[in-house]
């Protein structure tokens, strides 16, 4: 039995805290970007398409309004990416989302590349 993986990192940009929670396991993926602190903010799913259909994911917005457009789209690229079905949470509390987009796809990238720690370790 496979067990999930976790990865956690931040960043700091423009003189804020910006931070991942990455959760995947095999069938899914889970992300959580907000800015000072871990929380649930606009939330959005992404199915991708099968091999056999041209176009992005389908998404749709399940919590939330505020950072639709970002939720929805890091969600559409994660599942494109993973091939697999893709949770994404935006939450912004003082930066704008059109100014946060290209900081969020950064951590983004980068949780998604580190490698996952061996049991009993830390993140």
């Amino acid at each position: 039995m496979k067990r999930a993986t976790v990865v956690k990192h931040e960043i700091i940009e423009q003189n804020m805290h910006f931070l991942a929670v990455y959760l995947e396991t095999e069938n899914s993926c889970i992300v959580l970007l907000s800015e000072n602190e871990d929380k649930l903010g606009t939330l959005a799913i992404a199915v991708p398409k099968p091999q056999d259909l041209l176009g992005p994911a389908s998404s749709s917005i399940l919590l939330g309004d505020r950072n639709a457009i970002s939720a929805r789209m890091f969600a559409e690229y994660l599942a494109s990416r993973k091939e697999k079905i893709a949770l994404v949470s935006v939450y912004l509390k003082t930066i704008n989302e059109t100014q946060a987009q290209s900081i969020l796809m950064k951590l983004l990238e980068k949780v998604v590349r580190i490698e996952p720690q061996k049991e009993g370790a830390t993140a």
